[in-house]
């Protein structure tokens, strides 16, 4: 028997046989992932059958590196209901997939197949979570980390093996479409996150403390959170991955997207992010930087360039940083047809393979550069030893999935782990502490019981797509519950009445009288507006799937891949509708179902209550009505500032410190509602923030030692809710200049009404370091600023002291 079988072998020992086996070819087919995975099968009267195309596709490469989409299911792909392969069907398609290349090549290398999960699997009947603005808006990484758990189990039993998910990118600019991928404008909180969606897709060994604290928690329950925050205790498995194999209900997280995509110029899709290295290193790196300390097992470079070198080609971000300072051992997978682009820098498609090869790219998707190598080899272009680094890398992978020991996947397990009822509760939890209450004025929320009609009225009210976010999969009927529904499902005795109003981007005025009429009639109107990234078959694509969303197309979409807005205010006529609705003087709450921060200081005013729902999923409607009728208490915090208008941005909150309050002297305020914002239908109280110990030298700290702060958090309101303590820092003297404030830690926790809490921080080397003049991440003599507060404009603070 070759090494490469034997199980009992090192792996490294198994990889280095199979390499010595391999030809060129075959080495330069594992490192293609150009295939289409819709265009692998066929779906006929009798079940499923493997294309020409996927056999020559194999025939090629002498084997096959991964499959990309082989389940994805949209109108880019154009896969439904009737020509796609469902959750029963799955393993059935997979296990033909690898039965094909095991029996078909030379060596019978597996094949990996890759699956979108950005939020919840794009497959059909995949489980979908809220989109990851909204996941951020909980500030609860740990119960993100249950759904990402779930989506990992589905997409194994399915037969797949990577998961693609979006974690790296941070929301700069709010007028980039894919603003709903971003967790946060934050990299402490987008770090905790990305650790969560490692971990639970993954798998990880928890430590003792953790497991005995969520005994003495329990799990999330109706309107109630458990306490968690960014100090779970979590045994991390930092850097290299060794010979540890994937656990049977796990996938690889290939985390994406790496780096610096959320601050490219103008908010428009892959432009250039016009950032220095100390930006890059203190706001876009922790991240990824996060994901390599909880063991990620890939990631995937981003489209954009960093100061005139495209990441693709970036061997200081690929190699020197990711490999070199962080020791990553995973592979590097480019992102779609990203490499050719590297034509414009090279001129043919040998070079810019070569060119991203060198820099630390190991897998392509969809390009035809990666299966020029061959070539690029006999014409001198790169060297073999670069080839063989990405084969190895990649077969690693393969023996750490277990592919080679167990290819096959049980063609049963998929219907029983797929959109279970567990999975529902998790999602429906998500939903609920994702919302953020913006606005409440004179309590008109939580609606009461003694209401007689309510009006519902707005193009997101009764648009299940509208509430799922980009890279969704064709849903069933019935699938989910809309704003409408979930109103309807929880108003009792109230008569609940619906009209549109309008489109989302559309001008018509038609639907307004009747909208008008229906809220006159009504105590309260309910008024469901916003945003959508909403797909449909009619769209054109560009060659990477993103939507081209131009006017006159009858589309509600202005969000998502390829849908840059210049102007964050409501699309079409909303803002008119809304104003028209005031008129009436009936009170409005409005719900704002968004994959941005819109701009609504113009139609704020005229509303009485405002929640942002984000993108909450199939049931957010669910989640959203019963905070509507205080059945579950809003808990959610912004992860990204509301700004005041479109020409006041950037708006982020950790802006750099230049001595002064900056304004427009045409606008009022640079922000309407700022970072880690939320209200509650309770009241919150801080009160005696201290230190332990308010100074400690240089040495103590390297040493391990910290800032130990802690705050008693009252609730002095009536109903039980959940809070977010947030703690920031402001470096008083440092030798490269600061930012106004910068986040270092939250716990979120449940407090009954008049219940008080200590809850405690630390603060150590690591949040207390700065990347020096010399850019090294040094910790700096000097006063520190500590701030404890419910929001990034926080209530309570003390002076710390870092002495030589």
């Amino acid at each position: 028997m070759e090494l490469y079988r034997d199980q009992t072998a090192p792996i490294e020992a198994r990889i280095e046989d199979l390499l010595g086996r391999m030809t060129l070819k075959e080495k330069v087919g594992q490192l293609n992932q150009r295939m289409y995975g819709w265009n692998a099968y066929r779906k006929t009267e009798n079940g499923f059958e493997l294309t020409e195309a996927f056999m020559e596709e194999v025939a090629a490469g002498g084997g096959m590196g991964a499959l990309y989409g082989l389940f994805r299911a949209d109108p880019w792909s154009k896969v439904t209901y009737e020509n796609g392969i469902t959750a029963a069907d799955s393993a059935k398609v997979a296990n033909q997939i690898q039965r094909y290349l095991i029996e078909h090549t030379r060596l019978g290398i597996p094949v990996m197949l890759s699956e979108e999960c950005p939020h919840g699997h794009q497959a059909l009947d995949g489980t979908l979570t809220p989109t990851n603005i909204g996941i951020g808006a909980t500030w609860n990484p740990q119960l993100a980390e249950q759904a990402y758990a779930q989506v990992a189990a589905e997409i194994r039993a399915r037969g797949a093996h990577l998961g693609l998910v979006s974690t790296l990118d941070l929301l700069r600019d709010p007028r980039w479409g894919r603003s709903e991928e971003c967790f946060s404008e934050d990299p402490h909180l987008t770090a905790q996150f990305t650790k969560a969606a490692v971990h639970g897709l993954q798998g990880y060994r928890r430590s003792e403390e953790e497991t005995a604290g969520q005994k003495q928690e329990g799990q999330s329950q109706v309107g109630k959170q458990p306490d968690v925050g960014q100090q779970t205790g979590h045994s991390e498995q930092a850097g290299k991955q060794g010979q540890t194999q994937l656990a049977s209900n796990k996938v690889a997280a290939v985390l994406k997207h790496f780096c610096g995509q959320g601050a490219g110029e103008g908010g428009m899709n892959a432009f250039p992010a016009s950032i220095g290295e100390r930006e890059l290193r203190e706001i876009h790196l922790p991240g990824m930087e996060a994901g390599v300390e909880a063991g990620a097992l890939g990631c995937m470079a981003a489209y954009n360039e960093i100061d005139g070198i495209p990441c693709h080609a970036n061997r200081k971000l690929l190699t020197g940083i990711l490999r070199e300072e962080w020791c990553f051992d995973g592979i590097v997978m480019a992102d779609g047809t990203a490499v050719d682009r590297l034509l414009a820098l090279t001129g043919d498609y040998e070079s810019a393979a070569a060119l991203a090869l060198t820099a630390g790219v190991d897998i392509s998707l969809w390009d035809k550069a990666f299966s020029t190598l061959e070539q690029a080899v006999l014409q001198g272009k790169v060297q073999v030893s670069f080839i063989d680094r990405a084969v190895r890398r990649v077969l690693q992978l393969k023996f750490q999935l277990g592919l080679f020991e167990n290819p096959y996947t049980a063609e049963e397990s998929a219907a029983e782990i797929v959109g279970n009822e567990t999975a529902r509760q998790v999602n429906l939890q998500l939903a609920r502490e994702s919302v953020v209450l913006l606005k409440n004025e004179n309590r008109l929320l939580p609606l009461g019981a003694g209401l007689r009609q309510i009006a519902v009225i707005g193009p997101n009210a009764d648009a299940l797509y509208h509430q799922l976010g980009d890279y969704t999969a064709i849903q069933r009927p019935n699938s989910g519950t809309t704003v409408l529904e979930g109103i309807r499902e929880v108003s009792g005795d109230a008569k609940v009445v619906y009209a549109k109003g309008c489109s989302v981007r559309d001008e018509s005025r038609d639907g307004f009288a009747e909208a008008v009429e229906l809220a006159r009639q009504s105590e309260v109107a309910v008024l469901v507006m916003g945003g959508s990234s909403a797909r449909n078959f009619e769209l054109k694509f560009d060659i990477n799937g993103a939507a081209i969303v131009e006017d006159g197309q009858p589309s509600d979409m202005d969000c998502g891949e390829g849908v840059d807005l210049a102007d964050l205010r409501l699309g079409g006529v909303q803002s008119e509708l809304i104003r028209a609705i005031a008129a009436t003087g009936t009170p409005i709450a409005l719900v704002l179902i968004q994959g941005r921060p819109h701009a609504i200081a113009e139609v704020a005013p005229d509303c009485q209550a405002i929640l942002s729902g984000w993108y909450p999923g199939p049931e957010g409607g669910r989640a959203l009505g019963e905070i509507l009728f205080g059945a579950v208490n809003p808990s959610g915090k912004l992860a990204v500032t509301i700004p005041y208008s479109s020409m006041s941005l950037p708006a982020y909150y950790n802006r750099k410190d230049q001595g002064y309050d900056p304004r427009y002297a045409d606008c009022p305020r640079p922000v309407l509602y700022p970072f880690g914002y939320g209200l509650s239908y309770t009241e919150f109280a801080y009160s005696n923030m201290r230190a332990v110990a308010s100074e400690r030298t240089l040495q103590q700290l390297a040493a391990g030692e910290s800032f130990e702060i802690e705050i008693d958090v009252e609730n002095t309101g009536t109903m039980g809710g959940a809070e977010v303590a947030q703690l920031y820092i402001k470096d008083m003297e440092a030798t490269v200049t600061r930012r106004v404030k910068e986040l270092k830690g939250f716990r979120k926790i449940w407090l009954e009404p008049g219940e008080k809490r200590t809850l405690s921080f630390s603060l150590t080397a690591k949040e207390l370091g700065v990347w020096n003049v010399d850019m090294a991440n040094v910790v700096e003599a000097g006063r520190i600023k500590a701030m404890i507060g419910g929001d990034s404009e926080p209530s309570c603070s003390l002076m710390l002291r870092v002495a030589d």
